[in-house]
């Protein structure tokens, strides 16, 4: 069967993370789960006239991050020229989803296995108040963070490191060791002006994430910038790769996968 490659962006506030689920943990009863698989295999579903469609995604983001460079990957009993693929599937597919570009790959191409590198990004506003329009896109501290030790501690992700510490519990792989190329935090605008808008942007690539590792990511800088933890600490707690050890992760809403690379 022919195979394609589409990448994919959505708002990922209703969807209860991409991997598709029996049932939903946030209910009484059990129901099927929301989740971006699910409604992108029910549309492809439609276009092999009822057959399943097996989708794989290159990130499993959680719920509530959101995406504008998800890359998936499958097979269909039909073939489809990819401007066609692309107006199929939006055609079908809710608002808060939309496949951006499709195109043919060879069958054994695998969406996560062959990634090389990821990129994500995280904002988070740093007011006195959330505002309302951010509160889907945006994590919130209130009051500033240090940029120096912001940078500090954003400069030690970089490098091959055992991120045991920043994985969650019950995380099933076979290692938790990663390779950060890079790690990047800055401000917009900068914190001398004082703006009330001010906001941390942080930028991480890596050749693979734990689940959650980012959101830990974050909240190690947050930490430390708002000087409850110390640089030095969150240095020793990354050695020790003891969970316990590690702030709390930052919110979901305010990550987004933005690009996987490929050879």
């Amino acid at each position: 069967m022919p195979s394609y490659r589409i990448t994919v962006a959505y708002d990922g506030t209703e969807f209860e993370g991409w991997q598709a689920q029996a049932t939903s943990p946030s209910h009484a009863r059990p129901v099927v789960a929301r989740t971006v698989q699910g409604v992108l295999e029910a549309a492809l579903s439609r276009l092999a006239e009822g057959a399943s469609v097996r989708i794989v995604g290159a990130g499993r983001t959680d719920a509530g991050v959101h995406a504008l460079g998800q890359v998936a990957s499958f097979s269909l009993p039909r073939e489809m020229a990819a401007e066609v693929l692309t107006r199929a599937l939006n055609g079908l597919l809710p608002r808060d989803v939309r496949v951006l570009s499709a195109k043919p790959v060879p069958p054994d191409f695998d969406a996560r296995r062959d990634a090389l590198s990821k990129l994500y990004r995280y904002e988070m506003d740093l007011g006195p108040v959330l505002l309302p329009t951010r509160r889907r896109r945006a994590g919130y501290h209130r009051g500033p963070l240090d940029p120096a030790r912001v940078a500090a501690i954003a400069a030690l992700y970089v490098g091959r490191h055992d991120f045991a510490a920043l994985a969650s519990a019950g995380s099933a792989v076979k290692t938790t060791v990663r390779a950060v190329l890079r790690s990047e935090a800055f401000f917009e605008p900068e914190p001398a002006t004082g703006d009330p808008c001010a906001r941390l942007i942080y930028e991480v690539v890596a050749d693979g994430f734990l689940r959650r590792m980012v959101r830990s990511m974050v909240g190690g800088l947050v930490a430390a910038g708002s000087g409850v933890r110390s640089v030095d600490d969150l240095r020793r707690a990354l050695e020790a790769g003891r969970r316990e050890g590690w702030p709390a992760p930052a919110e979901a809403c305010g990550l987004t996968l933005v690009r996987v690379s490929y050879d």
